[in-house]
């Protein structure tokens, strides 16, 4: 398939940590209740890293300052799961950042695509439903750290 065949959707994520926690959000559609790390899709005009810091603020009330890069991941998305249906499949790229938190108090997406954002202890995530980029970028983050 030809990169004229599909859409790509560029979305740059945090792994925000304090001590022993980390900081999620919940989605609320298209997957309603399964915990993510904040980020979403960056806008045409912004580079990936000005992407994470707004989408970091609009869903957990945090400002931070980007550190590393973390990782890459890729998926595809077929056409019949996407939430804007126009019958053309998806490849999903997240860009994911190490970042810390330098202002801002935590409080909850009004109106976004999550609607809560919490700290989960590291040992306690696995007892919150999350998607896949949360486990891989928590293994990158203690890649990185050693």
């Amino acid at each position: 398939m030809e990169y004229t065949d599909y859409d790509t959707r560029l979305a740059s994520y945090a792994v925000v940590m304090d001590d022993d926690r980390v900081l999620l959000a919940r989605l609320s559609w298209p997957d309603a209740g399964l915990w993510t790390l904040p980020g979403g899709g960056v806008e045409l005009e912004e580079t990936v890293e000005q992407g994470v810091v707004r989408e970091v603020r609009e869903e957990t009330g945090y400002d931070v300052v980007v550190g590393g890069l973390l990782g890459v991941r890729s998926h595809i998305v077929p056409a019949a799961r996407r939430k804007h249906r126009n019958g053309r499949p998806m490849k999903a790229v997240q860009v994911v950042f190490r970042a810390q938190v330098v202002g801002g108090a935590l409080r909850h997406e009004a109106e976004g695509t999550t609607d809560l954002a919490r700290w989960v202890r590291l040992d306690e995530v696995g007892a919150h439903r999350h998607g896949a980029l949360v486990t891989k970028a928590l293994r990158w983050a203690a890649a990185a750290a050693r």
